[in-house]
Formats: structure tokens, C-alpha cells, sequence
């Protein structure tokens, strides 16, 4: 008798909302579905849904596709392996920084932006009882506190290809670089509160927020105050790409043709589009400017799996990719939720099933995601025996209708 993987099915069960006209979903059937946590705000530490997370506000992931999770409402910083499984990496203790691990406290810290350079050191911006500036996190665990004028947790943070931090200043209405080697400059805004393009200090900004920088180290901001997306050239040229001045409402189209209400996080892909966490939407800017909606409605906040159109996000604040796929931190639905692009099903390898002096099998997959368990007398023609959600892993499932004869088992992983 041989084991065969396991087919995961996600059931979807949403409804559509009116948009309006105002919405247009991008054609990549993108599908969304969790990746982590419960749904119930609390503290927890285990696989996939098990896990419970309190107000996730935002993600990285590293090169080793490690998910780095700012767990807001349980000051830690979170660390999710490529299998789900979630552990504590900063925060928790009771000591100050710097410091390393679980043993330093960030209780008193408001998280902001967080962003991960091609070293893997972790950056977010921070208000804390002992001022503004950055929480520096180290592979190794070890954290610190770096303090700048005019940088709180309302500031965007990002990361170009040399690893040099640009910085916004919400209040300061201006952007600026601190480099690899430590040494900060100016990069643009006058300080005063306006729309105005220009290059460098000729250049005005309205409550600069997220930030975000392509492959070319071109850097695009949201600006709140005013509802636009502006870039900043590699020679500090500020042009408004994106938005309507002064509308607030969301809308898909092309360049002055969108609008926008909020962005809380932005991020770029491969080939310059820039994905954008707007609450209950995900959104995308293609390099061309045209803005479409890769996930989510702008007038529901809700929850539901399902693909681009049917998904529902509560509170989508930040957003990373890696690996083709995107992960969102849905905040006020207390889950990690991941996006992929046309998934399709995948068989799960014989080393992650067993069996033994029964008839079923031993499932060692994902927690949180559903199987679909197949059987088969000969290996080429396969039964659908039953569909589950894997709650803990290994999983073992008995087959309550055994035959005499052969009886071949397998599983396919569903997106």
C-alpha cells in the first residue's frame, strides 16, 4: 500500500459589493488566503492559524523567507518560519534597549513603518518614552534604538538597492537618506506645506507617509495631506504621478484619473509596480501609472479567503513580497494573510505523508490550510474521500472504509 499527497481546497464564502464603477480588479486571478493567526486578538505562540497574533500593523520578509510581524497590540516583533510556525524574536521582557531577544521590553513603543535591507537588518520607525527615531533589529536578535529629529511613527521608511534608509517627516514635510554608512542628507521638501514639483528644496510636500523605492532607486511617496503619489528621481526631481489634489475617495484609473484615501504601506515589485496596503483594499500602480485593485472592496471591511473580488481585509496596513507572493498584515482581522497570483494546486511530497498498521495516513503540512485526501486502486484513477482543515501538524486521518486489495492514498495542496 502506498501514500500519495493530499489535494488543499480553500472554501470561499464572500459576497460581492458594489463598487460603484469606481473599482477595477486586476486580471492575475489573484487569490487570497491566511497564512497565519487565529483571527482572536491574544498572544500565542504556534503553526499557521493556530497562532494568535493582537493587531499585526506590519511585514517583512528575509532572504531565508523568514515573515517578520510587528505585533502591535503584544509589543514583540514576531517571527514566522516558512511552515507557519510563529515564535517571539524582540520584546517581551523587561529589559531596555539595546539588548538582544525576548529580553527587552517594547511596551512603550508606537510602531510605525518597518522595512528590511539586503543585509537582513530590520528598521521601524518609532515614538518612544525615549524619543523618535528608529528600532534597529539584527539577525542575531540584537536590538537598538537610534534617535532623529523629526522621525516618529508616522514616518515612512524604505530601503534602495545600497541599503541607504529614506526617511519622511510627516510633520516636517520633507524627505530624507540616511546611508549605509550612517550619514544623513537632505533629499527633498522645503518644509512647507504644498503640492509644488521640483527638484530637491524647490520641491513641497503635505504629510509625506509611506514610502516606497524601485529597482532604480526612484522613491514614491504617499502624500496624505493632499491624496497624491509623488516620485523622487535619483536626481531629487519630485513629480506627482498619481491621485487627484484634495480627493479623498478611492478610485481605480490612470494617473490623475485615480484617487486615493488612504495608503498605509507601499511596496515594489520586480517590474515597478507598486503595491499599495489601502485598509480594506490591496491596490497596484503599474509603472504606466494606471491604477487597478489586486484584492479587496473600498466599502467593506470584512473578512473572507477567496480571490481578488470575494476577499475582504479589516484594517490591510502593511504589505511585502517575496517569492512572487504577497503578505499582508490585515490588522483588525488579527491574521497574516498571503496572495498569490493563478495559484495552482500542488501534490504534497511523499517524505510529508506516512503510514502505518492502519488504513489512513499521517499528514505533516500546513496548519490552517485545507487538504483533500484522494484514494485509488491502481495509481491512475483517484476518488475524492473527503476534504480538511489541517488544525495541527502532523495530522492523522483514518480511512473508515478500507477494502480488500490495493488501495493507493495521495494529496494535493490546493492555493
Amino acid at each position: 500500500m502506498k501514500t500519495k499527497p493530499i489535494l488543499a481546497v480553500i472554501t470561499v464564502a464572500a459576497t460581492l459589493a458594489w463598487q460603484a464603477g469606481a473599482q477595477i480588479y486586476d486580471t492575475n486571478n489573484n487569490y487570497v488566503q491566511i497564512f497565519a493567526g487565529s483571527g482572536q486578538a491574544s498572544y500565542l505562540e504556534a503553526q499557521g492559524t493556530l497562532a494568535m497574533f493582537n493587531t499585526p500593523s506590519a511585514v517583512v520578509v528575509d532572504t531565508s523567507s523568514n515573515l517578520f510581524v510587528i505585533d502591535s497590540g503584544n509589543g514583540r516583533i514576531r517571527k514566522i518560519a516558512p511552515d507557519g510556525t510563529t515564535s517571539a524574536f524582540i520584546g517581551g521582557g523587561a529589559g531596555s534597549l539595546p539588548g538582544y531577544g525576548t529580553s527587552v521590553s517594547l511596551a512603550s513603543y508606537n510602531f510605525g513603518s518597518m522595512v528590511i535591507d539586503h543585509a537582513n537588518i530590520i528598521s521601524i520607525a518609532c515614538s518612544a518614552n525615549v524619543g523618535n527615531g528608529l528600532l534597529r533589529v539584527y539577525p542575531n536578535g540584537y536590538a537598538e534604538f537610534l534617535t532623529f529629529t523629526g522621525m516618529s511613527y508616522s514616518s515612512g521608511i524604505c530601503v534602495d538597492s545600497g541599503n541607504n534608509l529614506y526617511f519622511s517627516t510627516a510633520g516636517g514635510n520633507q524627505i530624507f537618506r540616511l546611508a549605509a554608512n550612517g550619514t544623513l542628507t537632505f533629499v527633498a521638501g522645503n518644509g512647507s506645506s504644498g503640492t509644488t514639483d521640483g527638484n530637491g528644496f524647490f520641491a513641497s510636500f503635505n504629510r509625506p507617509t509611506a514610502l516606497a523605492v524601485d529597482a532604480a532607486n526612484n522613491v514614491y511617496v504617499w502624500d496624505s495631506g493632499s491624496h497624491l503619489v509623488r516620485r523622487i528621481d535619483s536626481s531629487q526631481n519630485v513629480t506627482t504621478i498619481a491621485g487627484s489634489n484634495g480627493s479623498n475617495s478611492d478610485v481605480d484609473g490612470q494617473g490623475a484619473g485615480a484617487g486615493f484615501h488612504l495608503i498605509y504601506a507601499m511596496t515594489v515589485d520586480n517590474t515597478g509596480n507598486v503595491i499599495m496596503a489601502c485598509g480594506s483594499s490591496i491596490r497596484k500602480m503599474s509603472a504606466a501609472t494606471n491604477v487597478t485593485t489586486i484584492a479587496g472592496s473600498f466599502s467593506q471591511n470584512s473578512y473572507a479567503n477567496g480571490l481578488g473580488s470575494f476577499a475582504r481585509f479589516n484594517g490591510a496596513t502593511g504589505v511585502w513580497l517575496s517569492q512572487g507572493m504577497m503578505f499582508v498584515a490585515d490588522s483588525n482581522n488579527q491574521r497574516i494573510r498571503q496572495i498569490s497570483s493563478d495559484p495552482q494546486p500542488q501534490v504534497v511530497a511523499d517524505s510529508n505523508l506516512g503510514i502505518h498498521n492502519y488504513a489512513g495516513i499521517t499528514i505533516t503540512g500546513l496548519v490552517g490550510r485545507t487538504y483533500q485526501i484522494q484514494t485509488s486502486p491502481d495509481s491512475t484513477n483517484w476518488t475524492l474521500r473527503t476534504t480538511l482543515l489541517l488544525t495541527a501538524s502532523p495530522y492523522l486521518w483514518f480511512d473508515l472504509n478500507p477494502i480488500n486489495g490495493n488501495k493507493f492514498y495521495r494529496a494535493i495542496l490546493l492555493p
